[in-house]
């Protein structure tokens, strides 16, 4: 008797799945073609996304060697010419590509001349929220570089502050530029002590210090 009531109840669960499957089999098939569809349409986003990247690298590469030609004999006009493609490349290029643009076309700026441009260029990357953190502390360091002969030596320490943190990527030029400020403002013995510490810090790249062991060596270092 068991296994009679078992077969009725299977029988009436089978009768009672192939009913719903009648009203809403609609459903399972439509919930099919949405996830076929969603990821149809994710693997092209992707490859429409890779394609911008690619286009974006090899326009980034030819303008690279375009001012890679440049030489120091090169005309102002040339060194403009250079940035404006620079320029254009990051009015449609993907975020990575559109900053390091706008960081190569400041540069390009400052060597035709155009200090006051390339620094307005650099102030907008710094505070450009959507740019890598990397590259802002970087634009910021270079508007101080830029502009460290004359401009107002309380404002290139603000702007230099942050980057002196141990922590940050760029604290060893940033104290290189706080020491080049020190000495232009006639501050020597302070200049003197950062240059000390950059000399002896192996965490600093070779190159800052070599320079700052070679200003400590000259008379009056």
């Amino acid at each position: 008797m068991v296994d009679i009531f078992d077969e009725v109840d299977e029988d009436l669960r089978a009768e009672r799945a192939q009913q719903w499957l009648k009203r809403n089999g609609w459903l399972i098939i439509a919930a099919a073609l949405l996830i076929v569809a969603g990821a149809g349409a994710w693997q092209g986003w992707r490859w429409w996304e890779a394609k911008q990247d690619m286009a974006a690298a090899e326009s980034f590469l030819s303008a690279q060697r375009a001012a890679d030609a440049l030489t120091p004999a090169s005309p102002p006009a040339a060194r403009a010419e250079a940035a404006h493609a620079f320029e254009q490349l990051a009015a449609t290029a993907p975020a990575g590509y559109r900053t390091l643009s706008r960081l190569r076309a400041a540069a390009l700026r400052a060597a035709a001349g155009d200090r006051a441009g390339a620094a307005s260029m650099l102030d907008a990357i710094a505070a450009d929220s959507g740019a890598d953190p990397l590259l802002r502390d970087y634009a910021s360091l270079l508007w101080v570089q830029y502009q460290i002969d004359d401009a107002d030596a309380a404002r290139l320490r603000a702007r230099l502050a942050p980057l002196t943190a141990p922590d940050n990527a760029w604290h060893a030029l940033a104290q290189e530029a706080s020491a080049m400020i020190a000495l232009r403002l006639g501050q020597t013995d302070q200049a003197a002590e950062i240059l000390r510490r950059l000399a002896a810090d192996v965490t600093a790249p070779e190159g800052v210090r070599h320079r700052a062991a070679a200003l400590l060596t000259r008379p009056g270092g």
